[in-house]
């Protein structure tokens, strides 16, 4: 298992600065996601460490040693790839053996490997088949397995389940989670997917525009999220402006309280936000424990819920509740904000930096 660091790095090319001062430390036997829109630098990150690119600036350790300057074959980091990149005149067997071959491995030895690591990916009996006779999610666990086969420091996923249907992509996940905690090895991927993140990862790096913004746990995306940004990447809009006294933020729908322990200490313009799932309706005529009142826009009945469109003050939220609530469009409705589950963000969504976890 091995340690990896990222120190301040970054990569520009030409006047665009697509990697920016990136620190984050991924333990060993850790699993962490590189999560973003498409060009927020997440790949490039990934190419640095492996040593596809060079960084412009910074750093990257293995165990406390640079690999910056070393080349890619010899970092023991190996690259999965979101085109499997099989050879087509090979077979399974050879595909899978072929790092092992270039090394000088015996080839007693290659095959006993290739065969205990088809077992793995759940390929056993394969090895003759040409690759062009496997199906997609076949040939994606063939570049997995000669991935592993090499016995690799590092595990790097370059959105390695972008190209199958969506079933073999949570056979995939689970399959990819399953080895990588097996074997213990450091794993690193990028994906622009946030429940693949959410899935997978021990801990996710989310980057906007070449920083990373918040790095933390899965769940501490949907419960705090650092900005109103970060928010709504992970399908969070809805936000209420207000000025804030204490424990007390005064609104344009009346006060709301907040729970000095969850929320950050200060005073002032805030943003709170609340998942649109934690969202109460009031049936009882309850006035107490943030309720707020709503203009009802929306209402889409989905079966197991319902989603509703809500005014509440100057914004538009999004409400999801029981299947059995259903207001009229037009109506105005009380709505109940459990302090439990507000948070304050920053509503500067260009702000730089990285976030601490």
């Amino acid at each position: 298992m091995t340690n990896v660091v990222l120190k301040h790095l970054s990569r520009r090319f030409g006047d665009h600065l697509a990697v920016r001062d990136l620190n984050l430390e991924i333990a060993s036997g850790e699993m962490v996601a590189f999560l973003g829109p498409s060009g927020c630098g997440k790949t490039t990150t990934l190419r640095m460490i492996t040593g596809l690119i060079q960084p412009t600036s910074g750093d990257v350790l293995f165990d406390g040693e640079s690999v910056v300057g070393i080349p890619t074959e010899r970092r023991g980091a190996v690259m999965v790839f979101q085109k499997h990149l099989l050879f087509p005149t090979m077979n399974v067997a050879d595909n899978v053996g072929f790092g092992l071959k270039m090394a000088g491995v015996e080839k007693p030895e290659i095959a006993r490997r290739v065969d205990e690591i088809l077992e793995l990916v759940e390929l056993p009996g394969l090895g003759d088949r040409k690759a062009h006779e496997l199906s997609g999610g076949q040939q994606q666990r063939v570049a997995l397995a000669r991935a592993l086969v090499v016995h690799p420091q590092v595990l790097l996923l370059d959105e390695p389940l972008a190209n199958l249907d969506a079933n073999l992509r949570i056979t995939m996940r689970h399959l990819i989670r399953t080895i990588q905690r097996e074997l213990g090895i450091t794993a690193i991927f990028v994906t622009h997917d946030q429940e693949e993140a959410v899935m997978l990862a021990d801990r996710v790096a989310l980057m906007f525009d070449g920083v990373v913004q918040q790095v933390g746990e899965p769940n501490s995306f949907y419960k705090r999220p650092a900005t109103a940004r970060v928010a709504q990447f992970f399908r969070n809009s809805n936000f209420l402006p207000g000025q804030r006294t204490g424990n007390v933020v005064t609104t344009s729908v009346g006060d709301v309280e907040v729970d000095p322990d969850l929320v950050p200490e200060g005073s002032g313009h805030v943003v709170l936000t609340v998942r649109p799932e934690e969202v109460q309706p009031v049936l009882d005529g309850s006035t107490e424990g943030n309720v707020v009142p709503a203009t009802i826009e929306s209402v889409i009945y989905m079966g197991s819920y319902t989603q509703l469109e809500a005014r509440i003050g100057d914004e538009t939220w999004n409400v999801q509740t029981s299947a059995a609530f259903m207001p009229k469009d037009g109506e105005t409705v009380m709505l109940r904000l459990p302090r439990e589950h507000l948070w304050i963000v920053r509503d500067d969504s260009s702000e730089e930096g990285a976030v601490a976890s």
